[in-house]
């Protein structure tokens, strides 16, 4: 496998004016982050709970789960959504 790009004919200030728009569109990280599947152990962690108090926010409708095959899934974005700040 050749590891090294040859630009031959362009410039600099093409290559530079080609590059910078790509450089500055919104990374698809955002996206991935959103539908990111985590575990009942990631998502204790991420609510400082242990399993059996997100067992109960899970069967009362406060968090939603997803299953693949025997295993318990969470979306890491509706994780993070489910903490409510409280007003003092």
């Amino acid at each position: 496998m050749q590891t090294e790009i040859l630009l031959n004919g362009i410039t600099l200030k093409q290559l530079t004016d080609a590059l910078v728009p790509l450089l500055q569109q919104p990374s698809t990280e955002t996206n991935q982050s959103s539908t990111e599947l985590i575990g009942r152990k990631e998502a204790c962690a991420i609510l400082h709970c242990n399993m059996t108090t997100l067992h109960k926010h899970t069967k009362s409708g406060r968090l939603k789960s997803y299953g693949i095959g025997n295993r318990v899934l969470y979306k890491k974005s509706e994780v993070l959504e489910s903490v409510k700040p409280i007003n003092h």
